[in-house]
């Protein structure tokens, strides 16, 4: 029933005729598909009305390469849930320009067309005219993407034909994981029109307890906790992991926040996102509900004062968003309404696309990384039960190197049939702020592997 509930969930929503606003809303002398200025490569953007008071927002960057046609189309999806991708992910991680609108040398334009979307609704300058239109879980999530994808292949037909990745990062990996899903039955049912390779989720947070339950052992063998941490830690992942089976899944997420309170406590706030860094207390942080701190521990890092007036200053003007709304001002929100869904894996979604498809699935992981930890990775990537699986791990690992570095490791990778991994050397959970120059690497090294 639920099955059957689902697929007409998503019947309904790609036969929605979802309404583009702001087609080529560029400057006067322009006409959205120009040269923005001397830095920057050519563009479009607009919204996609996914659901009656619920709308997307995409921004399209041409690659340089010429003809644009000649290479990929990749998606970014930015984590949270609640960050941004047309913010974090464009100007602090790959796009052509940095937060001060310097030009990036690592910038992924240079080897692909590059779109971010803001989701899940409300994310970014995406944003909900009712408190119901909010999504709750990935499944939702994923109907809108699909609704908005469908709608930006059918606006800009051109990119129909060409290849097309989807990449994503933290929360983002878990919203990729299903979108492909019900991306893939669209295509397969002729109700999208594009050539979908395959998808690859970046310290993703495909298995939630599989990392709480490694973040005590990780630690104490990176000299970041004692024995008595350790054990601390321990007791209350143990405590999520049994709410969780238990079918609690609110309160597997408050024990969540607990597990990263006491980590805090004991290994003197050390980053959840690079363990090589801590941050200094702020008692402000830890007060409030234990849904309100994971808000502030893992959404406010998308939201800097630099890019929050960015976003909602010059751009903001030239992409001509509506006055009432504000880059991030409903992200909170966002944030809030998938408490009930934080805890629950989607190995099973990976599991399926990897066995049951042609598409190349690629996990990557920031060595430094604690939020999203390799461990916790590896231990989830052992629970499929996709039959290449032995054959992936009796498979020896590459060493990769990138130009600058030749005698510096950069990564390491294997990969047998369509699924590949990736471990990035001296990155954390934000490898292409980390390790643009080795991310880049990568990209290419999936783009050309998808050629073959």
């Amino acid at each position: 029933m639920k099955s059957a509930i689902m697929n007409l969930i998503l019947s309904s929503s790609i036969g929605i005729i979802a309404f583009v606003m702001l087609v080529n809303a560029a400057p006067p002398n322009c006409k959205g598909d120009c040269e923005q200025n001397h830095k920057e490569p050519k563009q479009d953007w607009g919204y996609v009305g996914v659901r009656p008071k619920a709308n997307m927002f995409w921004w399209l960057y041409y690659s340089t390469q010429q003809p644009f046609s000649s290479v990929p189309l990749v998606l970014w999806l930015q984590g949270g849930p609640g960050g941004s991708s047309t913010g974090f992910g464009n100007f602090q991680e790959i796009g052509p320009l940095d937060v001060n609108q310097n030009p990036r040398n690592t910038t992924w334009v240079s080897v692909a067309n590059i779109l971010y979307i803001d989701n899940p609704v409300g994310t970014g300058y995406s944003y909900v005219t009712d408190s119901s239109a909010y999504t709750t879980n990935v499944s939702q999530i994923a109907d809108d993407l699909v609704t908005c994808i469908t709608a930006f292949f059918n606006k800009l037909p051109q990119f129909q034909k060409i290849p097309f990745y989807i990449f994503s990062e933290s929360y983002g990996g878990k919203m990729t994981a299903a979108f492909s899903q019900k991306l893939l039955q669209a295509i397969q049912a002729g109700k999208v029109s594009a050539d979908f390779k395959g998808f690859a989720m970046g310290d993703s947070w495909i298995s939630p307890v599989d990392y709480v339950m490694t973040w005590g052992p990780y630690l104490k063998a990176t000299s970041l906790l004692d024995s008595v941490g350790f054990a601390a830690v321990q007791d209350v992942a143990e405590r999520t992991k049994e709410a969780f089976d238990q079918g609690n899944y609110s309160r597997s997420t408050e024990l969540w926040g607990e597990a990263e309170n006491v980590i805090e406590t004991y290994s003197d706030d050390v980053n959840f996102y690079n363990i090589l860094e801590h941050n200094v207390p702020d008692e402000n942080a830890k007060g409030g509900s234990p849904i309100e701190q994971l808000r502030r521990r893992h959404l406010d890092v998308y939201q800097n004062d630099a890019l929050s007036a960015l976003m909602n200053g010059p751009l903001k003007k030239k992409l001509g968003i509506p006055d009432s709304v504000t880059w991030g001002g409903q992200a909170g929100e966002v944030f809030t309404q998938q408490s009930e869904d934080f805890m629950k894996p989607v190995i099973s979604i990976v599991d399926d696309l990897i066995t049951n498809s042609d598409l190349r699935v690629i996990v990557y992981n920031g060595q430094l990384d604690l939020i999203c930890d390799t461990p916790g990775t590896e231990l989830w990537v052992q629970k499929l039960t996709w039959p290449g699986l032995v054959h992936f791990n009796s498979t020896t690992w590459t060493p990769e190197y990138v130009k600058s570095k030749q005698g510096d490791t950069a990564y390491f990778y294997k990969s047998y049939e369509n699924f590949a991994f990736f471990w990035i050397m001296k990155a954390g959970h934000m490898v292409p702020a980390d390790a643009g120059e080795a991310a880049l690497s990568m990209l290419e090294s999936i783009i050309d592997s998808g050629k073959k």
